[in-house]
């Protein structure tokens, strides 16, 4: 049996990728690990999501989001969801749904990156399902 650690990455495309690689870095402070490169010309890279988890971005400029996408968002953890808000308001993004406590105990937010990626934000409490365990029920 394979024994899952963790996320390793999330594959997003990109309208334009410098407008998307400095939406990560200045609005979610996630550095470039590296870039992708095809013919000497950057097509993509890998930033950098906390210990081994990466978002891979490549370009593809006709892409455009549907909610029947297989992958319908990302999520990252933040130490703090208020200072997380504050940054990006602080840079011009406004929250697309304000902070609130899911159903698992766990305090969320969401941002929309300039490709139409839906981006959740999670700041885990000493509550959290994802530590306490226990079914939850769905409250959206």
């Amino acid at each position: 049996m394979i024994k899952v650690k963790q996320v390793a990455h999330v594959c997003i495309f990109a309208h334009d990728l410098e407008e998307t690689r400095a939406f990560y870095r200045d609005v979610l402070g996630l550095d470039t690990a590296f870039n992708f490169l095809r013919d000497g010309a950057v097509f993509g890279f890998y930033l950098n999501a906390g210990g081994r988890s990466h978002v891979e971005v490549f370009q593809k400029t006709d892409t455009r989001f549907d909610e029947s996408n297989q992958i319908n968002h990302l999520c990252l953890e933040v130490e703090s969801i208020d200072d997380a808000i504050a940054h990006a308001q602080s840079v011009g993004v406004e929250p697309t749904r304000p902070k609130k406590i899911g159903c698992d105990n766990t305090y969320q937010c969401w941002l929309t990156d300039p490709n139409g990626v839906k981006i959740e934000l999670f700041e885990y409490t000493s509550e959290s399902a994802q530590f306490k365990g226990g079914d939850r029920v769905a409250d959206w």
